[in-house]
């Protein structure tokens, strides 16, 4: 990886200021503030992983790797009915197996109260609102025993008729109100009128489907039940929110309830808020008095844990002779479930890329018997901008127009939907840069003439964004009469190396060395801070850190003499900070470059070179932000040529249930990825100058695969994901 300078561009914040490194030692002042040799891992260093050989020693736990005395197992039941009633429960068979404690059903469960998350509301009621809804759970002395125990359960169901296919018509599309974002539905100007006044347009439309997160270690959570506390250990990205939750469900005080997320294997947003197997095991340990381990199995997540909804895209771009966007549409169809309503907000980024004086972007969606959408990397993001770069790629060869041309070309001053400044954007100084890098140029633009055999060889670009979010954190800082420090944040490290940067921002404000700062996080016991998502996770958690430790060393300068011997603690938010929306416009944004080849034998599309172009703010561990934007890529390689979860019309479920059927890469699949981004200084952020990175990898990639495809082959495929089925009926087709 690298980074190029930016020029023209305000400083960002200077973090030298917050302590005196040169300060001559004095026999008053606390063994802190004595001068400390050069930091050997500053901010903005490749430090490496806190955790990273607990992590391959096997030391870390997980969630399901807690086993307390007398823990039992529990094994959940689904429904094998894509909607209806329960009218039959015979459990009997199940309680008389060996080891097998009790059987969970609505029946016996125990109530929970009512919260704004219905999908929670597990073992409550005998209605089914879609297949894989769990009714029953099984508990027992062994997993073996759960296992048997839920298949020897006898449910009987009323079905009523169902439906899980989404169309572009349905009858029940409805626009919602509001999307993350803004509303359901936006028009600016006459789109009408500009578009069928434009001299070049393009009226396309494309399809993805949906798609699972899968994260390697399944959702899981250990639950124990002790004089009225409960004690969680949960796969989950978000200790915090976990535990309201489960106060609010078991109407308890969150003082009542301690949840532990200290490493979790993988979220992609799945595990984003809390999710059945935390509730369902709390539930069995309070019914049968003993700890009770639940790991949701695979075949099952599914069903029960959330998905990317499928999205329908039609955009229509309207342009003139120069190039210059002066109609733009994006208008997307997904679906929701029955039990809440989730958007695939996926016409959100057509609201700020380019230049588009008139604009429409609008969101319908349809209930549908299925399970509920959450989260997924980049919700939005992913899917919108695959429909949108794709669209902008086919503008480019209707006006003749090299496709990275066109986006300069489109590159908008302000925030187009707003008219709000942008804090920063440098997604033209990524293009001409991500450009030179790649070899862009030279570049026949004709399509289907690169040929090596029988591979033919093609190039795509895409831009990518993803919006700054920065929420409310609360952190402690505490220096200890020894000369140490430890810093108490509930941040969650999903795998993106949290524990590492949070330990180098609270280190460069202390002037210290990263060893002798020891930074907590992972537990609702701490204080409260946001879910790892969006992310928001370093610039809200470091802010927050940023700011304790900087509160500390004003007191650690006041204190003379040495330190007591509890030490001294300080506890700040940022509250007031993040209180009020920014005046700005502000998120990151990058370029990304696909070399692909494609065999006219079998219809195989191998990815040769990847390479990601970002502005993403300053950049506070190269290290890990490479792993980040490496990561994101190869998801979006995944998205773009192998991930598919059809919906079963007859069963209502998913066909791909697994990892056998569904498709993620393999290190096989993976070409040369590189990545890059620019030295970017952004003051409007936090006092790191950080944006988001854990997303914005995945957002641009797979519509520059198809990009490259298109150019490849001569023939345009807007049907993710890119098989060779599909290619292969384009290659027998005419040129498009």
């Amino acid at each position: 990886m690298s980074h190029d300078p930016v020029p023209e561009r305000t400083a960002s914040p200077d973090l030298s200021h917050q302590y005196e490194q040169g300060r001559p030692p004095s026999p008053d002042r606390p063994p802190h503030l004595a001068p400390a040799a050069p930091l050997p891992h500053p901010l903005g260093a490749p430090s490496v992983r806190r955790e990273g050989r607990e992590k391959v020693t096997g030391a870390a736990r997980y969630a399901a790797e807690h086993t307390p005395p007398g823990c039992a197992y529990a094994w959940p039941v689904p429904a094998t009915v894509a909607r209806g009633r329960i009218t039959e429960l015979d459990t009997a068979a199940a309680l008389a197996l060996p080891g097998v404690i009790a059987v969970l059903t609505h029946e016996n469960a125990p109530r929970l109260a009512s919260i704004g998350d219905p999908t929670l509301a597990l073992l409550q009621e005998d209605r089914v609102p879609h297949r894989g809804w769990y009714v029953a759970l099984a508990v027992a002395d062994t997993l073996e025993a759960a296992r048997d125990a839920a298949e020897a359960v006898h449910v009987g169901y009323a079905t009523e008729p169902h439906d899980v296919r989404i169309t572009a018509d349905h009858p029940r599309l409805y626009v919602p109100e509001e999307v993350f974002g803004g509303p359901g539905a936006r028009e600016r100007g006459d789109f009408d009128a500009a578009f069928a006044a434009a001299p070049a347009t393009v009226d396309v439309a494309y399809t993805v489907p949906p798609l699972h997160n899968h994260p390697m270690e399944p959702h899981a959570a250990t639950a124990q039940w002790t004089d009225g506390h409960l004690t969680v250990h949960d796969s989950s990205q978000g200790a915090t929110r976990v535990c309201e939750d489960l106060a609010a469900l078991f109407k308890l005080g969150t003082d009542e309830i301690t949840v532990v997320s200290e490493h979790v294997g993988g979220g992609f947003g799945a595990k984003g808020t809390p999710r059945p197997q935390v509730v369902l095991a709390a539930m069995a340990a309070r019914h049968t008095g003993r700890p009770v381990k639940l790991a949701l199995p695979r075949r099952q997540l599914p069903g029960v844990v959330g998905h990317r909804a499928p999205t329908l895209h039609r955009v229509r771009i309207g342009a003139g002779h120069d190039g210059v966007i002066t109609a733009l549409a994006h208008e997307i169809v997904t679906h929701t479930s029955t039990v809440a309503e989730f958007v695939e907000q996926a016409a959100i980024p057509a609201r700020m890329m380019y230049t588009s004086p008139h604009s429409r972007t609008v969101h319908r969606l349809a209930a549908l018997d299925v399970p509920t959408p959450s989260w997924m990397r980049a919700p939005g993001e992913a899917p919108g901008m695959y429909a949108l770069e794709s669209a902008l790629d086919e503008l480019a060869v209707v006006l003749d127009v090299d496709p990275v041309e066109l986006r300069i070309r489109n590159d908008p001053a302000t925030e187009p939907d707003t008219g709000r400044p942008f804090s920063s954007r440098h997604l033209v100084e990524c293009l001409r840069a991500g450009a030179e890098r790649f070899g862009w140029l030279p570049r026949d633009p004709r399509p289907g003439v690169r040929r090596r055999g029988d591979l033919l060889l093609g190039t795509g670009v895409a831009a990518a964004t993803y919006p700054v979010q920065i929420s409310e954190t609360e952190a402690e800082a505490h220096a200890a009469a020894d000369g140490g420090y430890r810093v108490r944040v509930n941040a969650t490290d999903i795998g993106t190396g949290a524990r590492t940067v949070l330990t180098q921002i609270a280190a460069a404000v202390l002037g210290a060395p990263e060893d002798r700062v020891q930074v907590d996080i992972g537990s609702s016991d701490l204080p409260p801070a946001v879910l790892a998502g969006g992310s928001t996770g370093t610039a809200s958690w470091g802010w927050a850190v940023h700011k304790a430790c900087t509160s500390l060393l004003a007191r650690l300068r006041a204190h003379h003499g040495p330190l007591p011997a509890e030490g001294i603690t300080v506890t700040e938010d940022t509250r007031q900070e993040t209180a009020e929306p920014s005046p700005y416009a502000r998120h990151a944004f990058g370029a990304v470059f696909a070399e692909v080849q494609v065999d006219t034998r079998t219809g195989e599309v191998r990815v040769r070179r990847l390479l990601g172009q970002y502005a993403a703010g300053r950049i506070l561990n190269p290290r890990t932000a490479r792993s980040q934007f490496v990561g994101g890529m190869i998801m979006g390689l995944g998205m773009a040529l192998m991930e598919d979860s059809a919906l079963d019309p007859v069963f209502g479920d998913f066909t791909a249930c697994d990892l056998a059927a569904y498709h993620v890469p393999a290190c096989a699949d993976v070409p040369a990825v590189e990545a890059h981004w620019l030295d970017e200084e952004d003051p409007h952020l936090n006092p790191m100058g950080s944006k988001g990175i854990g997303e914005i990898g995945i957002v641009g990639t797979p519509a520059a695969i198809g990009n490259a495809v298109w150019h490849a082959i001569g023939a345009r495929l807007r049907d993710l994901p890119l098989t060779p089925d599909r290619t292969l009926a384009a290659l027998a087709g005419p040129l498009t």
